[in-house]
């Protein structure tokens, strides 16, 4: 398949630019792939979208505030945003760095809270490798002195709401560099009603980084490569999806972050392997799902890793109708806008 096969024409106006006013008040997309149906409702009623048996299965990770604004030795003006900590190894990080001219090696930069940075060098073609201090209280410092990293189609600074709204009610697991969108509409009530359904919930770790929202830099998708994001499979999550698959229900990934973890770590019998690892799949349409069933998610950009995924679980054709439905509906768009539920 080609990139221009996934490419659609959204009117700017649509791209939300602000959350709803109250997380489950969001319009709500559903998609029968089986029917070939499309309906509309709102996300207050996805507890009817559930059936008895069922498991949603959520991304706990949380949303660090990971753009840094500072400056050079020379003065200059420099925006540094982190992207993964490199495990055991201080306070070392992958960032993309925004600057007038590329940094050297060696260069030091000057941020907030009196946090200094040197660049270690280049990492690939997109990263700095760069070291952060003081290391002891570098997280106590990110928190006061780092903006939310907002996506760059929202058109406005980030603001002190984004903080609590740019969060799922419940992130935990802090490394994130942007927000599992889907699980932006749920409250707790209405998590406790999903349950009250007879639904069982559980929850993994999928880090948001790069993997996720780089652009596909190459016409033939038999040429992309995805990059890797760090995940965590407790057993516990594991267990219950074995336990869904003996009793015939549903495996729901609230997400599609949640989505490529368990694919990553799927089985042929449709279980998944608990642990951690690095998910590096590449879903587009022709891919078989081994562990997803049904889908939470919202509405992703043309010519997307995130668009392809959503593709292959609803079918292109109908899913491209759906779009075209919500474009006509006026459905808003991307992180702050609203959802669809596929089976």
């Amino acid at each position: 398949m080609f990139l221009h096969d996934f490419d659609y024409e959204l009117p700017p106006d649509l791209i939300a630019q602000e959350p709803a006013q109250q997380r489950e008040t969001s319009r709500l997309m559903t998609v029968d792939r089986a029917a070939g149906l499309i309906g509309e409702t709102v996300f207050a009623q996805i507890p009817e979208c559930f059936r008895p048996g069922d498991l949603l299965v959520a991304n706990d990770t949380r949303v660090i505030p990971a753009r840094l604004l500072g400056s050079k030795e020379s003065g200059g003006k420099v925006e540094v945003f982190l992207v993964r900590r490199l495990q055991e190894a201080g306070e070392v990080w992958n960032c993309l760095i925004r600057a007038s001219k590329p940094p050297k090696p060696g260069t030091q930069l000057f941020l907030p809270e009196g946090i200094t940075a040197r660049v270690v060098g280049r990492s690939s073609e997109d990263l700095w490798t760069v070291a952060f201090s003081p290391e002891d209280d570098f997280a106590e410092r990110l928190e006061r002195a780092g903006e939310m990293p907002l996506p760059p189609y929202i058109r406005r600074g980030a603001r002190e709401g984004d903080r609590e709204r740019y969060q799922t009610v419940f992130a935990v697991s802090k490394g994130a560099v942007a927000a599992p969108t889907a699980g932006l509409h749920f409250t707790r009530e209405l998590l406790e009603e999903v349950r009250s359904r007879g639904v069982e919930t559980a929850f993994l770790t999928l880090h948001v980084g790069l993997g996720t929202f780089l652009p596909v830099r190459t016409e033939d998708l038999s040429q992309h490569r995805m990059h890797a994001e760090q995940y965590i499979i407790p057993e516990a999550t594991a267990a219950a999806i074995r336990k869904c698959r003996e009793r015939g229900g549903r495996v729901v990934a609230l997400g599609t972050t949640t989505a490529r973890a368990l694919e990553q770590a799927g089985r042929d019998d449709g279980t998944v392997a608990s642990g951690d690892g690095e998910a590096d799949i590449f879903i587009c349409p022709g891919y078989r799902f081994k562990v997803v069933d049904a889908l939470i998610t919202n509405f992703h950009l043309p010519k997307s890793t995130l668009l392809m995924l959503v593709s292959a679980l609803a079918g292109k054709d109908l899913l491209f109708r759906a779009y075209e439905e919500a474009i006509r509906r006026r459905f808003r768009f991307y992180s702050y806008g609203d959802a669809m539920f596929i089976s």
